[in-house]
């Protein structure tokens, strides 16, 4: 058997026997490749030429962005960025019967849209509005399925962690600016997709809605939100 095959069959066997034994999916796959390497040539080469590669995967300049979005959704999460977007899509939408189930879409697509991360706008959205719905008596399953979907908008409206991942993937075939643009279609899509079966749902299941805000109250909270709503501008822009 040649030393090509014995290398073929260490790296498979070793990448799912690393795997059975609950190894991280990126360390098993540092692990069986290096053994297969080490197979072929000297050790400090191989062991050099991995390190290296392992630079070379990670020294990419636009995809600092992704630690850096998730970074700021975090900030906004603790800085109460979050609670003025709510109360400002609160203002817009909470007069619709069960209007704080749009509340959530459309601060979800608004924070998505900002942190890049639909995880962090799960979690920065989620923490606030599934209580808050619980307590007006909506269903707590309900408010989840509604936090979770709508958090996935982040996913498509600019800027998104995953558009980023793609275009790097595609070894620049695709740019990432085309692709922020071309995701603002479809995330807004999606979002209005959301409020359109809540809309069913809302009216089969008779919830509850609130008295309308007035053009005052929606100023205030829009002053409120003015610089959270900026980021938007700032972060797409920049």
């Amino acid at each position: 058997m040649s030393i090509e095959v014995i290398s073929i069959l260490v790296l498979f066997i070793s990448f799912f026997a690393l795997l059975m034994l609950k190894v991280p999916v990126a360390y098993s796959i540092g692990i069986s490749t290096t053994i297969s390497l080490l197979l072929n040539i000297d050790k400090l080469p191989g062991i050099t030429t991995i390190s290296q590669r392992m630079i070379t995967g990670i020294d990419s300049f636009a995809l600092l962005a992704i630690p850096f979005f998730v970074l700021a959704g975090e900030i906004m999460k603790r800085g109460g960025i979050a609670n003025r977007l709510i109360n400002f899509a609160k203002s817009l939408v909470a007069s619709l019967p069960g209007g704080l189930a749009y509340v959530n879409v459309l601060a979800s697509m608004l924070f998505g849209a900002i942190s890049g991360s639909a995880i962090a706008a799960t979690s920065a959205i989620g923490s606030i509005m599934t209580d808050r719905m619980e307590e007006e008596g909506y269903p707590r399953e309900f408010s989840a399925s509604v936090n979770i979907t709508s958090s996935t908008t982040g996913l498509l409206i600019p800027p998104s962690n995953i558009l980023i991942v793609y275009a790097l993937a595609s070894g620049g075939t695709a740019s990432v600016a085309a692709l922020f643009i071309a995701g603002y279609l479809p995330g807004v899509l999606l979002g209005l997709a959301l409020m359109g079966y809540i809309a069913y749902v809302a009216i089969k299941r008779k919830f509850s809605k609130e008295k309308r805000s007035t053009l005052k109250e929606i100023w205030t909270h829009f002053r409120k939100a003015f610089f959270s709503l900026l980021l938007l501008v700032i972060v797409v822009g920049g």
